[in-house]
Parts: C-alpha cells; sequence; structure tokens
C-alpha cells in the first residue's frame, strides 16, 4: 500500500543548487493521494471542536480548502500582503534572504475560534508562526499545524512546539 509519501516528486536543484525540492502537486493530482493526504491531516483532530481550517498561500488553501469542507467548517485564507480586500491585519517574518508579510481580513475570526493551521511543508516554522501570531491577535486559539511535509533539519517542528503548538506531520525528508 503506497503512503502519502511516495506520492511526492522529489527534483533535484530546484530552486537552488544541493536543495531538493518535494514537491507535492504529484500528491495532488493523484485521487488516491490526494484523498489518503487529507483524510490523514484531519485524522488526528477529527471530533474536536473546530471554527475554521487556516491555510497558508499557496498550496495550504488547496489543502486547506479540502480539509475544511471535510470537517464542513469554515476555510481562512492567510495571504501574502496586497491580495485582500477590505481592512487586514499583517504579520511579518523572515525569509532567508528579507522579509515577507501575510495577512488576514481583521474580521475573519472572532474570540474564542479555534482554528486549525493547514499547509503542505513545514521547514524552518516562520511562515506557519506569522500564521498563528495572526489568529492569536483575533483572539482565537490555534488547536494545531497539519503539515504533508517536515524538514526536520531546518527546525520548524521545533519553532512551533517551542511556541506550545501541536505539530502534525504526514512524512519527513531529510535535507533542505
Amino acid at each position: 500500500m503506497k503512503t502519502v509519501q511516495d506520492y511526492i516528486r522529489t527534483i533535484p536543484d530546484f530552486p537552488h543548487e544541493g536543495i531538493m525540492f518535494r514537491d507535492v502537486t504529484t500528491l495532488f493530482s493523484d485521487p488516491r493521494g490526494f484523498r489518503i493526504a487529507v483524510d490523514q491531516l484531519l485524522h488526528p483532530y477529527a471530533g474536536l471542536n473546530i471554527d475554521q481550517v487556516a491555510g497558508l498561500e499557496a498550496r495550504g488553501f488547496i489543502l486547506g480548502g479540502a480539509v475544511a469542507h471535510q470537517m464542513s467548517v469554515g476555510f481562512l485564507p492567510i495571504r501574502k500582503k496586497g491580495k485582500l480586500p477590505g481592512k487586514t491585519i499583517e504579520q511579518a517574518y523572515q525569509l532567508e534572504y528579507g522579509e515577507a508579510v501575510v495577512e488576514i481580513h481583521d474580521d475573519a475570526l472572532q474570540p474564542g475560534d479555534k482554528v486549525l493551521l493547514v499547509d503542505d511543508l513545514l521547514a524552518t516554522g516562520g511562515t506557519a508562526e506569522a500564521g498563528i501570531k495572526l489568529i492569536e491577535r483575533l483572539g482565537a486559539e490555534v488547536i494545531g499545524c497539519a503539515f504533508i511535509v517536515d524538514l526536520p533539519e531546518l527546525g520548524g517542528r521545533k519553532r512551533l512546539e517551542a511556541m506550545g503548538m501541536d505539530v502534525h506531520a504526514l512524512c519527513a525528508f531529510e535535507g533542505e
């Protein structure tokens, strides 16, 4: 029986030499692989009181939307700066070379809402941390962070766990 990891293609030297890119689009394009991934992402949280699933741009939208649908809850897109109309709140985070900003609508959540954060890959954890901070600034609570791929050597899991987050990943790959 195939595992989620079996559906993920590795592309060497992308986007830079020495990087092993973990391409989840091959997982998304396979109906069985995609179903397995969505089911396994939500499994630890089934039966919990969850109000929203938040997805990090961009592949987190694909996964988060599917997980939200399966859980019959709303979906919250955490977007790159400048992509949302209306009033937003923003959170900056560090990239390898510089800084980026993500944002959500300032009325996207209510105080006390329970949120599951979803994305395809956990590397350094910077984007996920920024998303968590946005959610918490609106008074909501992140009940877990679910990813398809964890790259343990980059320290994202430790970073999020140090924030008190429950981290669930379907598979891990060594290296960057």
